[in-house]
């Protein structure tokens, strides 16, 4: 545990490469991409952002995993209040065919078709469990942090996905009734879900967000630096096959700030705790 604890110290600081910045809107599909300087044979994710948010409010968390050695790219598509989980899925997996298929940077970057995985968070959480189950090439690996509720539901696709997966849930927070997270281990049978302490299940998003008005939590640097850390140890074992961090992705260990949750505990998530919060002036 002392070892598995550095590490995950580690990760919430940034890596050791240098970062470089692009657009995806040079292949047609409006977003943003970061990866390391150089580097054959990356590993590569797409990111789906939350409800109300944008590719744009995750630079820091992209550049992150960038500075790891993942390339990560985010399609800047479906931010209307009323987006398409189903459309953003899509998008996913194109940015994917992106990142995959086309020589990044000077030339001197390269992502391998087979080390790819799909993250999303809040609705793009679920939007990245739609990706993946209709992937014909499956990645390797995907995490949902703090997935929330869409239509139609993600829990269907889940079912029948067979794919590695990481589930970040956040039980005390208020506005946990919109999600899926339990619901989404509990058919999902490939999937880790982990109970992430002290965060806030909005905080990964960065700088002033619109949302707050109706009551969304705005960014929190305190879930940013845990979350970044859990999503790097996981992908740099899922995605690059780096034993170092085999922990990340045991379903049997408890990482720092987020133990192992058993979705079919008699009470999972407090509801009535959930409620009250909600209800509160």
């Amino acid at each position: 545990m002392a070892r598995t604890k550095k590490l995950f110290n580690a990760l919430t600081r940034r890596g050791p490469h240098r970062v470089l910045r692009g657009d995806l809107a040079f292949a047609g599909l409006p977003g943003i991409v970061y990866t390391p300087e150089s580097g054959m044979n990356l590993s590569g994710v797409a990111f789906g952002h939350d409800w109300l948010a944008g590719a744009f409010r995750y630079h820091g968390t992209l550049e992150h995993l960038a500075s790891w050695g993942i390339v990560a790219a985010a399609p800047g598509t479906e931010t209307s209040v009323a987006p398409s989980v189903l459309n953003l899925a899509f998008d996913l997996g194109t940015t994917l065919d992106i990142v995959a298929g086309v020589r990044l940077g000077p030339g001197k970057i390269s992502v391998h078709p087979t080390k790819l995985g799909v993250v999303g968070h809040g609705f793009g959480g679920s939007a990245a469990v739609f990706a993946a189950a209709g992937m014909p090439a499956k990645p390797k690996a995907v995490v949902a942090a703090f997935p929330t509720l869409t239509k139609p539901p993600a829990e269907g696709p889940a079912v029948s996905l067979q794919v590695p997966g990481l589930i970040l849930a956040d039980p005390g927070d208020p506005m946990s009734l919109r999600s899926n997270a339990v619901e989404l281990a509990r058919v999902w049978k490939t999937a880790t879900l982990r109970s992430v302490k002290k965060v806030k299940a909005g905080g990964l998003i960065e700088g002033r967000r619109l949302a707050r008005v109706v009551g969304l939590p705005g960014a929190d640097r305190s879930t940013q630096k845990v979350v970044r850390a859990l999503l790097t140890g996981y992908l740099l074992h899922t995605l690059a096959g780096d034993k170092a961090y085999r922990d990340f992705a045991d379903p049997e260990v408890d990482l720092p700030k987020a133990s192992v949750m058993d979705p079919f505990a008699d009470d999972p998530v407090d509801l009535e705790n959930k409620v009250v919060a909600l209800l509160k002036p």
